[in-house]
């Protein structure tokens, strides 16, 4: 599996990354244009506030008189009314538009995962997927909606203020953002290591949250190996980590926040002492001077605030980076623009003219390797192979001999690297995916089940069927006495995953499931492997009516029940060391002969 690794990220903004999310944010044009206004007339009113300080003073308090204060007032909160309100709308806009985009940005993941191919599930562990659709879609909504959104309100402020201040004392100004450069540097210095800290805390964090993912799910593995103490001294490393990286980075913060402020403290002292002699001569009124100790206290934030969103922006670039890699992720199966226009998309099928399937599977020299795999490093090297519809085929062999993957390779899971594979007499890339798919049963070793009850889990293998439907293909399969132990029956729910449910009670479901579908092509993947001896022999024999005149391919746990196949094909070596009936290839005396009478010794 692909291990994320920690990301390092770029280290310069880069316009052509952020332009990737255009496409979700398209449909947000009109909340954002709003949110501009909302953003560009509180930061003019907000730097127009110290102007009411300086008229009230020069007004009201040095000349110890009222007159006018209340229309002043009146003024005065009409202003704070006009920001409440507009924070508010502001507010709400931000929310929308990090919801949308959001909701946008996971469905076209989640759309595009469903069109992968399995390899790609095979070196992407489920930690990664859920990262890349979870973690990384909302760090980039959070920040556009609300970071960027206040980068812009900054920006706007820190401008806004500096017109107003030349505007009412030159030197004064010249006084205040005299020390923008220097808190210009110290940000330039300390953000960067504030990022790179944060960074490794959230990796650090991503590998607990794996830590603790891995071992909940393998409590009983770990209780049984008594290997409890192992994994607690790791997981003290990771924690460990975790502090160290927290600990460095709070320290750059605790260090980096109180300069800041300590600028500001000095800016304001500089003034005191710059503007008490103007004061005193008469250069400059007290109105001006409170002014000006407003903008000083006030104007440093939006530079240390734009700085720190900067390199918020720098992280968020690497989690953009990866979402663009996942939505770009290569559909190595796919089908082309005319079978979609003939046949219909994943999404958008046209059923009622898929060609009719009978079921005879060809292999034609077939030559198979994983796409990540070594150019020479073949799971399956030219298998020729010509299965009559209606056969019914069990494949054997050692573990990873390739047994699972020949059965992917007929299903359309995979797509030989080299040869082809027929289905009817076609070549199966010149049909919809959808077609052979929707011909399809396929019984598991490990069934998955989706949450819901037994009742809507078995309909899945056909959603038109009726309840009298359903219920009939679970008793085919025994499935009926998973339901009956239930208090709910059939519409008991199943669980997380079928969390709920036994593993050979799974089975059978998925049996039912399978059973329901009714298809001409039926897959059993060591299907009986989870479920007891007395349980197997009550499907058994509904299994051979259920076969019976479908193709059929049946990978076996247990070879006694694979005698009756008309074709058994023994693999091994990446390739069909022997294939025929169960008593040709017991009276061959080969590979199969020593399988199967190891196999019964045991079982005696």
């Amino acid at each position: 599996m692909r291990n994320d690794a920690i990301h390092t990220g770029s280290t310069r903004f880069d316009l052509k990354i952020w332009a990737k999310l255009l496409p979700f944010f398209r449909d947000q044009k009109r909340r954002l244009i709003l949110i501009g206004l909302m953003l560009l007339l509180p930061a003019i009113t907000d730097a127009l506030m110290p102007l009411f300080i300086r008229y009230a003073v020069n007004s009201f308090i040095v000349p110890g008189q009222y007159a006018g204060l209340g229309r002043f007032s009146l003024v005065y909160l009409a202003v704070i009314l006009f920001q409440g309100l507009s924070v508010v709308i502001y507010s709400r806009q931000s929310m929308m538009v990090e919801m949308y985009s959001g909701r946008a940005m996971k469905h076209a993941c989640f759309m595009h995962l469903q069109k992968l191919p399995l390899a790609y599930y095979n070196v992407n562990s489920v930690g990664y997927i859920l990262a890349r659709v979870m973690s990384d879609t909302d760090h980039i909504c959070g920040l556009v909606a609300w970071g960027f959104n206040s980068f812009v309100w900054n920006i706007l402020y820190l401008l806004a203020a500096t017109a107003c201040m030349y505007a009412l004392d030159v030197r004064m100004a010249l006084i205040v953002t005299a020390v923008l450069p220097a808190v210009l540097i110290l940000t330039i210095i300390f953000q960067p290591k504030i990022l790179r800290a944060r960074r490794r805390v959230r990796h650090a964090n991503a590998m607990i949250t794996g830590s603790f993912n891995e071992n909940i799910n393998g409590a009983k593995t770990a209780k049984t190996l008594v290997i409890e103490d192992r994994l607690c001294r790791e997981f003290r490393s990771i924690t460990d980590e975790m502090y160290t990286q927290s600990v460095k980075a709070s320290r750059l913060g605790a260090i980096y926040v109180p300069l800041i402020s300590c600028a500001c403290a000095m800016t304001v002292a500089f003034i005191l002492k710059s503007s008490g002699t103007m004061v005193m001569d008469g250069s400059l009124d007290y109105g001006v001077l409170s002014a000006f100790i407003a903008y000083a206290v006030s104007i440093l934030d939006p530079v240390s605030e734009i700085a720190s969103i900067f390199t918020q922006f720098l992280d968020v670039q690497v989690s953009i980076e990866r979402v663009d890699a996942l939505l770009h992720e290569k559909i190595t199966i796919a089908d082309s623009p005319e079978i979609e226009e003939a046949y219909g998309t994943v999404f958008d099928p046209k059923p009622e003219r898929y060609p009719p399937i009978r079921g005879a599977v060809s292999f034609d020299h077939v030559w198979f390797r994983y796409p990540d795999a070594p150019d020479n490093d073949y799971v399956l090297e030219d298998i020729c192979l010509d299965i009559p519809a209606g056969t019914t085929v069990a494949i054997v062999g050692e573990t990873g001999a390739g047994k699972s993957t020949l059965v992917n390779l007929a299903c359309r899971f995979f797509e030989p690297t080299k040869g082809c594979v027929r289905i009817d007499g076609v070549d199966y890339r010149t049909r919809s995916q959808n077609w052979l798919h929707s011909n399809l049963g396929y019984v598991q070793q490990s069934p998955h089940l989706f949450s819901g009850t037994i009742r809507e889990n078995i309909r899945y293998g056909r959603l038109d069927a009726t309840d009298q439907e359903v219920e009939a293909a679970a008793k085919l399969v025994s499935a009926d006495t998973v339901a009956a132990k239930m208090e709910h029956g059939y519409d008991a729910p199943v669980g997380e995953g079928g969390d709920l449910l036994s593993t050979g009670e799974k089975q059978l479901v998925s049996f039912a499931r399978a059973v329901l579908a009714n298809p001409p092509i039926f897959i059993l993947d060591e299907a009986t492997s989870s479920i007891d001896t007395e349980t197997e022999l009550l499907i058994q024999s509904a299994i051979s009516k259920i076969l019976e005149g479908r193709t059929s391919f049946i990978i076996a746990h247990r070879l006694s029940t694979i005698r009756s196949a008309d074709l058994i094909l023994v693999v091994e070596n990446r390739r069909i060391l022997e294939r025929g009936s169960h008593a040709e290839l017991m009276a061959a005396k080969g590979r199969y002969y020593n399988l199967y009478t190891s196999m019964m010794i045991q079982e005696e």
